[in-house]
């Protein structure tokens, strides 16, 4: 149950349209439904304006098909990460409306147009390779209301080519930087913005890189101020972090 379908509920309530029980037992799925295999946060769109998130990576096809299905009840831009093509038709069919962004991974389930996207988030990116990542960043950003501009293939192997978009990423009101191998970009682009910086460290990387630990480490030891650090390959961690900040600048403007 999002906020307008409560506002709704409680308003037929004092207009004496529904009884109290009526109204009770469309409420008592509220704050979660236990489905026995999982127990749904039916409350989280209340609490955040955004509905549970479905993370796909190591659930069985039918838990994910039976979440997508009773969320989209409720809701609707459910977002479904780490989504394999086989869970994007698992999904698909028990709910006919849903795309998958193969790329990043990411189903959006009962998808809506939203009217408007504030603001401005930089999604930034090392090496063709750490794509996946950067766009699984974006269509979270992008699904919960921002608006994105994506600079790919712009690492410090050749920093000519980040210095030739430092305008462009110096105006957006966050920037997400997304790298693997040594993951220097973090703190260059840190240095070269006034905007919080959220460093995505990748997995990318030749053996000493050690799976996205070294990106890691050398994003955490940033000598630049303002750089903030999720997981590695966490890029919807870094499109959710983005949107909050961007959410704010937007309302202050």
């Amino acid at each position: 149950m999002n906020i307008q379908q409560l506002q709704r509920l409680l308003t037929e309530v004092r207009e004496q349209k529904l009884d109290v029980d009526a109204a009770l037992e469309q409420l008592k799925d509220l704050p979660y439904q236990d489905l026995g295999f999982a127990k749904l946060d039916t409350h989280r769109h209340l609490r955040l304006g955004v509905p549970e998130v479905i993370f796909c990576q190591g659930k069985a096809l039918e838990h994910i098909a039976a979440i997508a299905k009773r969320l989209a009840q409720d809701n609707r831009n459910i977002l479904a990460t780490r989504a394999s093509r086989e869970a994007f038709e698992a999904i698909r069919a028990v709910v006919a409306q849903a795309e998958y962004y193969e790329l990043a991974r990411i189903v959006v389930v009962h998808p809506a147009e939203l009217p408007e996207k504030i603001g401005r988030i930089a999604v930034v990116c090392a090496g063709t390779a750490d794509i996946p990542v950067a766009e699984e960043a974006a269509v979270v950003a992008e699904t919960l209301g921002s608006q994105v501009e994506k600079f790919y293939d712009v690492g410090v192997a050749g920093i000519h080519r980040l210095l030739d978009q430092r305008q462009k990423i110096a105006s957006a009101n966050v920037v997400i930087t997304v790298a693997g191998m040594e993951g220097a970009l973090a703190s260059v682009v840190g240095g070269l913005v006034d905007k919080p910086v959220i460093a995505v460290p990748t997995s990318v990387g030749y053996g000493a890189s050690f799976h996205g630990l070294s990106a890691l480490l050398t994003m955490l030891n940033s000598c630049a101020p303002g750089v903030s650090v999720v997981n590695i390959d966490n890029g919807f961690g870094a499109g959710y972090q983005a949107h909050l900040i961007n959410q704010l600048c937007a309302k202050k403007s």
